[in-house]
């Protein structure tokens, strides 16, 4: 029984640590957070403003206050020796000052945002999402360098940085132009697993698999002696020259040891804190009560003639960032406030859970005691754990007589026959959007488009949007006598378009309300493209469950003898194609699509109605004929996707989907899907794509090589995706926008290019290299943000100056 115990604590405990998520650390300067100190000349503290429009950095300097680019908002910052550095809102650039706040741009690139940054010394490092989380360097803010590998974390301290790679078992990887200490440093850790690691002046510490933190390197002052600790006691760490701080999880207390005999050795501040950063000799932290940033060691006692635990005059400062993506462990009560509407702040994991029991790890790290120093249980605490032990001993009983029945009865292998009566036509619903795609799952695991990071809408529920079944979930059904009546009998004069299996007619009900109808083809042709296609009920099944502010709502249907007819909410604006290349709208030029800023935000509401589609729709749906046809307006200029007569059920798994026919309109058909006759949801992807470029350039998606007023007569057709995606790719997109819209201000000018290189992204002729359409959303959302931002640029290189 003993043993059987011991184990199943073994197997709890395992099973504990899957749970257990250990915060950021923060080395010497430290990686990204909202506080960051740079030493040298001057002490400079700064932090991301809580409660503003804008997340700006204010910082402290000699006693004085002052902003930094106070329009701009920004997600994080570090700071080394003479500078610190920050990431704007979104990832795509990093700004760095130097001791006389001169900015420089070192990296812009909207397709591969940083991860996470780290500024140590004089070395600054992101980990971007560039075939895997490589981690990309830069010296003084000029030399540039790459650490290949899928990188989890990194920190840099005095000529050197670590980082934890992902699914590794050799402990760390150090690189750095102090060579000779980082091989010294990785050798010290290469017996252990880590969970992260941070960077001093010449050690590091980190946490290790089984919890226990473990410090190595240079102990002069005694900063790589760890008090005795339990496991996964702390949350955050913070590294000096001199000194070490660690955070607790469960109180958020500091405590900091090292320091050569100083005020840091074995300094315990009972204060709650959020985060805490180092600088050589000095850290600081801010403070959970009213989120204010305290400094303390010999060098802020020295160097700013300030007391301990001095109260910086800076505003009120972020806890975290503000991001739109989901918080998997729980969110600041005040997110809305702190951040000013403009997303949430999400608490670190490793705050929400709960404390494992701090047992001996099943593999012990060589050292003895002393490198991971441990409290026995308490008596209540074991008898807690021989609790679990009994009932996980039961557990594993009973689950092997189950899998002894299963295997006799032969239900889990397939031999016995369920019969039911019932079979439903949906399977029921996931927590995860499912992925289209024809890669294969190595490559569906890390997505091979080079856009922007995965947003937040994918770890949303899907939502059961209602059955498929063919007479299910119908609106209102109208007879034919009354669409006949609302349209005086379909004249000419009433008709506004064609759909997928018919005309459309504007009507007006008899209780007022104004629709468009679609009436079906009645000729013998029509009737056998209907029959073969199933239009009619595609879009009766498809509309009559889907419901969002960016698909065209079904208003009802009718059904008499050979009469089919759909009825939607009527459209005020029409259709996109018309606004970009209608005669009358081109030559007048009053279209209010003649601005950039709406030309944006027209491709992000189509965006979001097809990310709808994909994800969120159960069974998830390919509209497979996403044109500018097929986008409406309605009277407040949003934009819905309509016609869904081609659009087929995608599959719940990720398998390949091959329709008998490819279908769609010509130029904006997927050349993959019309090659190969295989449909998934980047078929989309690409239709969207070319559109994005109609929005761009005013061209139809099939134009003639002479069209310069887009009157379509005389000259060779040629491909938009042919004639614009080599201009843009060749960074001479101004020469081919569309001269009806003002040229691109300042603060449009780089969501425009933004916008540009999400189409190119979108119609590469390999589908797997296309972006989903989660990810388009969040490039269209972060151009159309853009807009309103004074402080843009359409430069696209990695490094360049920002514009004052």
């Amino acid at each position: 029984m003993t043993t059987l115990t011991n184990t199943s604590v073994n197997v709890i405990y395992v099973l504990t640590l899957l749970f257990v998520v250990v915060t950021t650390v923060h080395g010497l300067g430290g990686s990204a957070t909202t506080v960051a100190v740079s030493y040298g000349v001057n002490i400079t503290v700064c932090g991301i403003v809580a409660g503003q429009p804008s997340q700006r950095i204010q910082c402290w300097r000699n006693g004085q206050v002052f902003d930094v680019y106070s329009d701009i908002s920004f997600q994080s910052i570090a700071g080394g020796r003479d500078l610190f550095c920050g990431v704007r809102s979104g990832g795509s650039s990093l700004v760095c000052w130097d001791v006389n706040l001169n900015p420089k741009r070192l990296y812009y690139n909207e397709t591969m945002d940083l991860n996470e940054l780290a500024v140590g010394d004089s070395q600054i490092c992101a980990i971007t999402n560039r075939s895997g989380s490589n981690v990309d360097c830069w010296r003084d803010r000029y030399e540039f360098s790459t650490q290949n590998g899928v990188f989890e974390s990194i920190s840099s301290g005095l000529g050197f940085s670590c980082g934890v790679l992902l699914n590794s078992n050799n402990g760390i990887v150090c690189f750095g132009t102090n060579s000779e200490l980082a091989s010294s440093i990785e050798g010290e850790f290469v017996n252990f697993r880590m969970l992260n690691i941070a960077v001093g002046g010449d050690h590091a510490c980190g946490v290790n698999s089984s919890g226990f933190l473990i410090c190595r390197g240079n102990n002069d002052y005694g900063k790589i002696d760890v008090p005795n600790h339990e496991a996964f006691e702390f949350s955050a760490l913070a590294l000096g020259f001199n000194h070490t701080c660690g955070l607790r999880r469960l109180n958020n207390s500091v405590v900091c040891w090292g320091g050569g005999g100083g005020n840091m050795s074995d300094y315990e501040i009972g204060l709650s804190f959020e985060s805490i950063v180092a600088g050589l000799d000095f850290t600081c932290g801010l403070t959970t009560n009213n989120l204010s940033v305290i400094c303390w060691g010999e060098g802020w006692v020295r160097n700013g003639s300030f007391p301990l635990g001095f109260e910086l005059p800076l505003r009120s400062i972020l806890p975290g960032p503000c991001v739109r993506s989901v918080c998997e462990c729980g969110m600041y009560t005040q997110y809305d406030n702190l951040c000013s509407g403009s997303g949430r702040i999400c608490r670190p994991c490793g705050l929400a859970s709960l404390s494992p029991p701090p047992l001996a790890p099943l593999f012990p790290p060589p050292g003895g005691g002393g490198d991971v120093p441990r409290s026995s249980p308490s008596r209540p605490l074991r008898r807690g754990l021989l609790a679990f032990a009994i009932v996980g001993s039961v557990g594993t009983f009973a689950g092997i007589c189950t899998l002894i029945y299963c295997w006799w009865t032969g239900v889990c292998c397939g031999n016995k026959k369920i019969h039911n009566s019932v079979q439903p036509t949906i399977t029921g619903a996931t927590h995860n959007a499912p992925q289209f795609s024809n890669s294969s799952p190595a490559s569906r695991s890390v997505s091979r488009s080079s856009t922007i990071r995965r947003q937040a809408s994918r770890a949303f529920r899907r939502q059961r949007s209602g059955t498929s079944s063919k007479h299910a979930d119908r609106e209102e059904e109208f007879t034919f006598a009354d669409l006949a009546l609302a349209t005086d009998n379909f004249s000419l004069e009433n008709k506004i378009g064609a759909g997928s299996f018919g005309v459309v007619y504007r009507g007006k009900l008899l209780d007022g309300r104004e629709v468009a109808i679609k009436r079906g083809e009645t000729s013998q042709k029509a009737k056998k493209f209907q029959e073969k296609e199933s239009a009619f009920d595609s879009e009766l099944a498809f509309l009559s469950r889907l419901h969002h502010k960016h698909l065209v709502r079904l208003v009802g249907f009718c059904e008499e003898r050979e009469e089919k007819l759909l009825v939607y909410e009527f459209m005020k604006n029409g259709a996109l194609y018309d606004h970009l290349h209608d005669k009358k709208n081109v030559e007048n030029g009053s279209s209010l699509l003649n601005c950039w800023k709406m030309r944006i935000k027209i491709a992000l509401d189509a965006a979001r109605g097809i990310e709808y589609l994909h994800n969120y729709a159960v069974p998830p749906i390919i509209h497979r004929d996403i044109k500018s046809s097929n986008i409406l307006l309605d009277a407040n200029w949003v934009a819905r996707v309509s016609d869904f007569g081609l659009s087929l059920m995608g599959p719940e798994s990720d398998s390949e989907h091959r329709p008998t026919k490819a279908a769609g309109t010509v130029g904006y058909i997927d050349p993959e899907y019309y090659g190969l006759n295989v449909v998934t949801a980047k078929s989309d992807v690409y239709g969207l794509g070319v559109v994005m470029l109609e929005l761009l350039t005013g061209k139809r998606a099939i134009f003639k090589n002479n069209d310069d007023n887009n009157n379509n007569n005389g000259g060779t057709p040629i491909s938009l995706v042919d004639y614009a995606v080599p201009i843009i790719i060749s960074g001479e997109l101004t020469k081919i926008l569309d001269d009806r819209v003002s040229p691109p201000e300042l603060n449009e000018a780089e969501a425009v290019e933004l916008m540009a290189y999400t189409a190119v992204h979108c119609v590469n002729l390999e589908g797997r290299e296309r972006p989903t359409m989660t990810d388009i959303v969040a490039n269209l959302d972060r151009a159309l943000s853009l807009c309103d931002d004074s402080h843009g640029s359409i430069s696209s290189g990695q490094i360049s100056v920002i514009s004052e």
